[in-house]
């Protein structure tokens, strides 16, 4: 691969690599915080990135929409209509068991990813959506990574922020115990809706960054393996309700997958049918080292600091009396 193949592929593996951080980090705040076992990540994230690309996408006889808009009008969209879509979606759902609401978010992100493959007129339908701009084109590249890293970054610090805040402590607080949250006067359902909505909306802010970087997208690319699965694998393995941890596992779980096309390209070519499935199972391999080896993560969760000044030593006598 010459020096300039080398260059685009480092900028698409980083774009990517930060993408998929922010699905992370959603994804944290939802389950590493909230206990929410959401497995419609990719339901959020498709529709996401079909919001943007109707709005900020040139017109187009194939398809609805197509208004030119710019690509922060395109974000916004698509943080809106994934926030919408998820307060209906929790103002039903959030009253359900862990394993329930698995069930019930993984069925409705099908139910969004065939919606997109059948409304052709909306979304294009299996034909995809193509020619989505990408801002300053000419260093398209470049660009997106600099704001597809500048955004992870700040998601980084709001999911931060929101871990240490007393909003978080009461999400931690029910998801350790649900029946003490309750008897404590905190509204569970109102606080775990409220953090669904929160990571969905994150969920379509990475949806609409994709769609901008890749300039083309159709229903093969959110299905369950790479909008929902993977993105589980770089949670746990990075270590759940760890921000730093979600973001190492992203990048490692990446790269895994990434290099993995690498060796599946040297197979014969009698099993190049079986190549997405080693990708798979290297994936698998990976998550399974991790936990036999460190079962919370490779970053376990860190308890939020102190409130106020910390004790220290010289504070207290002998007598435990503060001086």
């Amino acid at each position: 691969m010459s020096a300039i193949g080398l260059y685009h592929y480092g900028l698409y593996f980083l774009t990517t690599a930060g993408i998929f951080g922010i699905l992370a980090l959603a994804l944290n705040l939802q389950w590493g915080l909230s206990g929410l076992f959401n497995l419609g990540i990719a339901g959020f994230f498709a529709v996401g990135a079909y919001a943007s690309a109707l709005v900020t996408g040139p017109a187009t006889p194939d398809h609805w929409g197509g208004f030119a808009l710019p690509l922060p009008v395109g974000v916004a969209v698509a943080m809106l209509c994934s926030a919408v879509l998820a307060f209906v979606i929790g103002a039903a759902t959030m009253r359900l068991r862990s394993d329930y609401l698995a069930i019930a978010t993984l069925g409705i992100a099908e139910v969004i990813r065939l919606v997109i493959k059948n409304e052709s007129e909306l979304t294009g339908g299996v034909r995809g959506m193509s020619g989505i701009p990408s801002p300053f084109d000419a260093h398209s590249g470049l660009v997106m990574l600099i704001i597809v890293a500048i955004t992870l970054v700040l998601i980084y610090w709001l999911v931060e922020r929101a871990r240490v805040s007393p909003w978080g402590r009461v999400l931690r607080g029910i998801r350790e115990n649900e029946d003490s949250a309750l008897a404590a006067g905190k509204s569970v359902t109102r606080f775990r809706l409220q953090a669904f909505v929160a990571g969905s909306a994150f969920m379509g802010l990475a949806g609409a960054l994709y769609a901008s970087s890749i300039g083309f997208i159709s229903p093969e690319a959110f299905q369950p393996l790479y909008g929902t699965f993977v993105i589980w694998v770089m949670l746990i393995a990075g270590g759940s309700g760890n921000n730093i941890g979600t973001v190492v596992g992203t990048f490692l779980v990446w790269f895994v997958w990434s290099f993995s096309s690498v060796l599946t390209d040297l197979l014969p070519a009698d099993m190049a049918t079986q190549a997405g499935a080693i990708r798979i199972f290297l994936i698998g391999l990976l998550l399974q080292v991790i936990l036999l080896t460190r079962p919370e993560g490779l970053f376990p969760e860190r308890p939020p600091p102190l409130i106020g000044r910390p004790r220290k030593a010289a504070d207290v006598d002998k007598t435990g009396t503060r001086n």
